[in-house]
């Protein structure tokens, strides 16, 4: 049997203007309101974008700038 996809939030909800994303999670406000709706495999997909954004974050945090 499958494991449910878990959802990537970790309680820290506040929009970054700058960059549309959730400052905890890191998904945009369309790809929270639908995650309850998506199929495993969409999930699957929004979380590999989310390794992706989680590098941009960094960097951008690491040079002073909001993403």
């Amino acid at each position: 049997m499958n494991t449910p996809v878990p959802s990537p939030c970790i309680n820290i909800c506040r929009m970054d203007a700058a960059s549309g994303w959730c400052e905890g999670c890191l998904r945009t406000l369309d790809e929270i309101a639908a995650w309850g709706q998506l199929d495993d495999a969409t999930k699957r997909s929004v979380l590999l974008q989310l390794r992706e954004r989680r590098v941009h974050w960094r960097q951008r945090r690491a040079a002073g700038r909001a993403p």
